[in-house]
């Protein structure tokens, strides 16, 4: 079938852009790029559902609305920083500002929700955002001193008129006096906003609805209430605006429902002068109730790659190993119960203990093969790809222990072996 307008980004550097392109290319899959972003691209042939391409159920792509990307693009982190996601479910945008900060920045991603953290971790897990944190809580409930964050993205829930494309019966779900329990929490969150950011630290306030409630007059309302200014936002090309509903918002975003995309709304904040958190932390690295790990010389240890994981620990938790960055462990006070990236698991004890990567830890894989210290299945054939996520297995030579997976010298995973077969075992 044919889709025009369907949007997705890369989920990968630029090196490996090719090599993926190619993997959807192999499907049948056609697109172009978007002016917005390098990494966006838009579909204009769609022969079966995106989300079934072997790109898509590696993670090495991610379905997102173009306007949806706006925000952690308009929020525009230096490599490095750290950011607070204040409502993250399911994602898309905490993964794009994963990729955005880089190894060395640091997210931090909340959901009051469990059932939706569980699809946000499993996202965060299948796009590698391995420098990315994620904990259940409130976000106006969080218990960061104020001037903490550098950066902070709030996308809170909305009436969510912007999308009545897509769900038609949007606008009589959230109309008239509906939404007035919405605009209450979006105060009370950007208010927590601006409480926890830095003096010249930045909020990206953004909704994908039209209502004026939710967008100009709440940034009126910040203006008048907090210490925040408004800040300009450039027009990203590729995209159709609609001039502010309110006088007095120059630099404020309304994207148009006819941008081949969702109505979005982005206003960008700065903190004016005041004093940062000086609170010493780094407590909570004595606290944490597992143990720490040095995956290098533990059994299956020798088979990894370490250099792409960014600063930080690894510890088990229950016999699970999990990545906690080192901005994290600085950042997050220990009253808050949080989960870094999952490695793999942990058997046994002491110095006979023995660590297994899981499917999705393509971090601990070197980027070249040929450098790999374990054994590697490149595989060159989709068809061979799509046998393994079909649960089959392929054969391979008899051996001990979990076998790096690419595609054309592109780090996919890891397969497991089971006598001279690997499977995938990703869920």
């Amino acid at each position: 079938m044919t889709y025009i307008g369907r949007t997705f980004r890369l989920v990968c550097d630029e090196r490996a852009v090719p090599v993926v392109e190619g993997l959807l290319r192999a499907q049948g899959f056609e697109f172009g790029p978007e002016p917005f972003y390098a990494f966006a691209r838009k579909l204009i042939h769609e022969p079966f559902p995106l989300g079934e391409s072997l790109a898509a159920r590696f993670g090495l792509i991610y379905i997102q609305d173009r306007s949806s990307m706006l925000p952690p693009l308009a929020l525009a982190p230096e490599a490095g920083s750290a950011v607070l996601d204040m409502c993250s479910a399911p994602g898309s945008k905490t993964s794009l500002l994963s990729r955005l900060v880089g190894p060395q920045g640091f997210v931090f991603a909340s959901e009051p929700s469990a059932d939706r953290l569980a699809t946000l971790r499993a996202n965060l897990r299948r796009t590698g955002s391995v420098n990315t944190a994620t904990a259940k809580a409130m976000a106006q409930d969080l218990p960061f001193d104020d001037g903490t964050w550098e950066r902070i993205q709030l996308d809170p829930p909305c009436s969510g008129w912007g999308t009545v494309d897509k769900n038609p019966k949007v606008m009589e779900v959230w109309s008239g006096s509906k939404t007035a329990p919405l605009v209450a929490l979006q105060k009370t969150l950007l208010a927590r906003a601006a409480d926890m950011l830095t003096p010249g630290g930045v909020v990206l306030y953004s909704t994908c609805t039209t209502n004026i409630e939710e967008n100009e007059d709440q940034v009126a309302w910040a203006l008048e209430t907090l210490d925040l200014d408004l800040e300009p936002l450039a027009e990203p090309k590729g995209f159709v605006f609609a001039p502010p509903l309110t006088d007095g918002m120059d630099g404020v975003l309304r994207v148009a429902n006819d941008s081949e995309g969702q109505g979005f709304f982005l206003a960008r904040f700065v903190k004016r002068g005041g004093e940062s958190a000086t609170a010493v932390r780094g407590a909570q690295k004595r606290d944490l109730p597992g143990t720490r790990l040095n995956l290098a010389k533990m059994v299956g240890g020798d088979g990894l790659d370490l250099s792409g994981l960014p600063p930080g620990e690894v510890y088990d938790f229950g016999g699970k190993a999990f990545f906690l960055h080192e901005r994290a462990l600085d950042l997050i006070p220990g009253a808050v119960r949080w989960q870094g990236f999952p490695l793999g698991k942990v058997a046994g004890r002491a110095e006979r203990a023995k660590f297994t990567p899981g499917p999705l830890a393509r971090v601990l894989l070197p980027g070249d093969p040929a450098r790999a210290t374990c054994d590697v299945f490149d595989a060159d054939d989709t068809a061979v790809l799509e046998q393994l996520l079909a649960g089959q297995s392929v054969p391979f030579r008899p051996g001990k222990g979990p076998v790096g997976l690419y595609f054309r010298g592109l780090p996919v995973g890891w397969l497991a072996r089971k006598g001279s077969r690997l499977l995938w075992s990703a869920k």
